[in-house]
């Protein structure tokens, strides 16, 4: 055990992890290609591969004055600010600015894993464990399948946000023992940069880890017989740590709280019987069917997931077949921990080893979801659960809690007194119960296959886009024998290697390292299947197609720098692009070319509700800009009876592609003479698709005009500046009129006619309109929304308040030193 005051040097066993996890992926750090993940290949390397190479004082600047609003993908897109925090992680910055792509998102990964198990290590550390334990703890952070299987889903952020919650309940417990405020700040810190790596429900499910964490930290000192004075100031610092936390997360909080309200899982997004948020199904959908617990023990016994979209398995091997949807994800942790498991509960039950218990149950029965009333009554009652839909992804909390007690276990057997106690035996019936199960599955799986297939043959015999048939069915059954046999090889050998060790006290040091190296050997073999690689996209300028270049050509401007680069002050193209088919939109954005839509799973409620109207006859296509379709040829003869020819003409053919010219586009901006107030949304939309519709005489509006309009023509206006958050023009008009942009409206962009501010108001359901008095005016928009403007204010005091906190511990520290 780690004694008090033991200020043995950490970094050699963290520096032994650090090259085993460079050793083990390998493959894909040291290598001219890519994962293959569609998240990775489609939308996460376009904002990335040209990072590398830029001076260094660009990746150290942090500029807060944009909230950003990006042109070119999904017809306008931004999180009202909310991202502008990724700025703060110079991790992320650092890595893609030194490491050049495509190796630099393998890189970031692995170093996040391993990032992850720092953290698990100093945590196992600081509640006592030696520096063997501490060392497997953050292996089993680092490598496990849960977390390292990630890397094949392509959830680049997700690892890096993963791997910041070890170092919020180290800051924490720190705070618990020392009863000083620093701690808890760094705490809120490290939950705050969570935060900002973007993957908000790993960030959620943490603050709820948080909060049960400091429930049991203070019952356990209740009934301890702490006085309500004694409690008393724990609770008002992690008061004061939840409200820190607050505040320094406040640039990326606050906008994306306003951002999020009006979206598809937002209060007003009509799911969850009116009350905001997913309904019950969606919620839900990716919840681990219980009998995938086993899974716990033997990792491919429902198959081995790689990606949807993928190669065709090979011989021998099997794609998830279970319950869920789909997923691209294994949940195993490992056999060690599980082995080591019961150690700590029978000689070191305190409140850690209760609150890491509680992580790896109560981890593993939320992510049962909806097979569980326990997850149904969080539902209803537990504000933010019905905001997201994979229940699955609190198994990272029951990795961290296997780990810390896999990590005291190990201790344990180090112990010469615990292993001469006669309360070893319940532990030693434990071990002897995995191979035993292990070898009846397998005997049973052996002479009662036939009646089991029956059994399952629903499971079993369902399709992929592979396979189907007897084949497939005998492909998983073989799959679930040799499955079940590795699980019983590998478990009888570490119940063997851990019985000698409790039987010979020699060599312990090297009977743990033996255990090491085969615990690192189970889980890379379950963990290299999901380490997949394909060649890199090529880069923008030397994968333009045909048609892509020729669209270039219309919009008259040259070589674009990749998507991804700051394009504030740059004019954006006026036309957008509405890819058909299977084509890749990213691929036209990261060339300058705007398109109407790119993949987000959740979008603003006005913007879902025109995608689900749009169709190419009505003209909701000319509001948006749409100029040029493109399509291939095949699917051009799939399209052509169904399109005006007259109105959707063929512009250009080239490399198997064919650009159709909208005819009926309309401009960037146009006056409207006429209104009509329909304040009911469905009845709205139905007017839109009518096909008498004409957008450039009657404009739909929600609310009466200001002031009264008449249909006089003569009306003009000019775009003279057209950029990512700016745009100017110049209007002239006899009458009142009602001026349209062909821009999505956003309650962010802020209006003034000749410099005094006024109201935008949604046109058409979708699209951003100001009303003009008569004469001639200068009209600009600017993308400017309060709450980051808020925000960013709370956030940079917060750092300041921070940094003084900071520099008073260091002056502390440093005259304890002295004295």
């Amino acid at each position: 055990m780690r004694r008090a005051g033991d200020r043995t040097c950490n970094w050699p066993p963290l520096l032994f992890q650090l090259l085993l996890m460079v050793a083990l992926f390998s493959p894909i750090l040291f290598t001219d290609k890519i994962v293959r993940a569609p998240d990775i290949l489609n939308e996460f390397y376009w904002g990335v591969y040209n990072a590398y190479g830029k001076p260094l004082w660009s990746l150290l600047r942090i500029d807060l004055s944009s909230a950003g609003w990006d042109p070119y993908i999904n017809s306008g897109h931004t999180n009202d600010g909310g991202m502008v925090s990724t700025q703060f992680l110079y991790l992320y910055r650092l890595i893609f600015g030194l490491i050049p792509a495509p190796a630099s998102v393998a890189w970031f990964m692995v170093l996040h894993l391993f990032l992850g198990g720092v953290g698990t290590f100093l945590y196992c550390r600081l509640i006592g464990c030696s520096r063997t334990a501490s060392l497997l703890g953050g292996m089993v952070f680092a490598l496990c399948t849960e977390n390292v299987s990630l890397i094949n889903a392509g959830h680049v952020m997700k690892i890096a946000t993963i791997a910041h919650a070890p170092f919020v309940f180290y800051f924490l417990e720190k705070g618990f023992r020392s009863n000083r405020w620093f701690p808890y700040l760094c705490a809120s810190l490290a939950l705050a940069l969570q935060f900002f790596n973007t993957h908000w429900q790993i960030a959620f499910y943490t603050c709820l880890a948080v909060g049960v964490y400091v429930i049991i930290r203070l019952l356990s000192g209740l009934l301890s017989g702490e006085s309500a004075g004694e409690l008393g100031r724990p609770l008002l610092m992690a008061i004061g740590m939840t409200l820190f936390f607050l505040a320094a997360s406040a640039i990326s909080l606050a906008p994306l709280s306003s951002w999020a309200r009006d979206t598809n899982r937002g209060v007003q997004s009509g799911a969850n019987q009116g009350k905001g948020g997913l309904d019950r199904e969606e919620a839900m959908m990716w919840s681990m069917p219980p009998e995938e617990v086993a899974s716990l023990v033997i990792p491919g016994l429902f198959g081995l997931s790689r990606q949807e979209g993928g190669d065709q398995p090979k011989a021998g091997h099997t794609y998830y077949w279970g319950r869920m949807v789909f997923t691209q994800t294994a949940s195993y942790f490992g056999l060690l921990p599980w082995l080591l498991l019961p150690l700590p509960l029978i000689f070191r039950n305190d409140r850690i080893t209760k609150a890491a218990l509680v992580a790896v149950l109560g981890g593993i029965l939320f992510s049962m979801g909806k097979y569980t009333p326990f997850y149904q009554l969080l539902y209803e009652y537990l504000p933010g659960i019905d905001r997201f839909r994979v229940p699955k992804m609190m198994l990272f909390i029951t990795a961290l809690g296997l780990a810390v007690l896999a990590a005291r276990g190990m201790d344990l057997l180090r112990d010469d007194s615990v292993c001469r106690s006669p309360r070893l035996k319940a532990w030693t019936w434990w071990l002897l119960a995995f191979p035993l199960c292990l070898t009846l599955l397998l005997a049973t799986e052996t002479f009662a296959g036939g009646w089991i297939r029956g059994w399952l043959m629903e499971l079993l015999a369902r399709p992929t886009r592979y396979q189907a048939g007897v084949e497939l069915v005998t492909q998983r059954w073989f799959n679930i024998e040799r499955e079940t046999g590795l699980a019983l090889a590998f478990a009888a050998f570490q119940v063997l290697l851990l019985l000698a060790l409790v039987r010979v006290r020699m060599a312990v040091m090297a009977f743990l390292a033996v255990l090491l190296a085969v615990f690192t050997l189970d889980l890379w073999r379950v963990n290299r299947p999901f380490l997949v690689l394909t060649d890199s996209p090529v880069r923008t300028e030397q994968s333009l197609t045909p048609a892509m270049q020729w669209i270039r050509e219309q919009q008259g401007h040259g070589v674009v720098e990749g998507k991804g680069l700051e394009k504030s002050g740059k004019q954006v193209p006026e036309y957008r692009v509405l890819p058909l088919g299977d084509g890749d939109p990213m691929r036209y954005a990261a060339a300058g070319i705007p398109v109407l839509y790119t993949s987000n799973a959740v979008q603003k409620r006005r913007w879902q509700e025109y995608l689900d109207s749009l169709t190419l006859q009505g003209r909701l296509p000319d509001m948006l800009n749409i100029r040029w379709l493109v399509c291939s040829e095949q699917q051009y003869g799939q399209l052509q009876a169904g399109l005006d020819s007259q109105r959707y003409r063929i512009a250009f053919k080239g490399g198997g592609e064919l650009v159709l010219e909208n005819r009926q586009v309309l401009p960037k901006a146009w006056l409207t003479p006429a209104v009509q107030v329909v304040d009911d949304p469905a009845m709205l939309l139905k007017k839109l698709a009518a096909p008498g519709f004409d957008p450039q005489q009657t404009s739909l509006v929600e609310s009466p005009p200001p002031f009264p309009l008449r249909a006089v023509a003569g009306g003009k206006v000019r775009i003279e500046r057209l950029e990512a958050e700016r745009i100017i023009l110049a209007a002239e008009t006899p009458v009142a009129a009602l001026l349209v942009l062909g821009e999505k409206y956003h309650q962010g962009w802020r209006a003034t006619i000749n410099g005094v501010t006024t109201p935008t108001v949604p046109v058409n359901n979708v699209l951003r309109g100001i009303y003009l008095p008569p004469g001639g005016q200068r009209v600009e928009f600017r993308f400017d929304p309060l709450p980051f403007r808020i925000g960013k204010w709370i956030t940079c005091t917060a750092f300041l308040l921070f940094g003084l906190m900071a520099a008073r511990e260091w002056l502390t520290c440093r005259k304890t030193t002295h004295d």
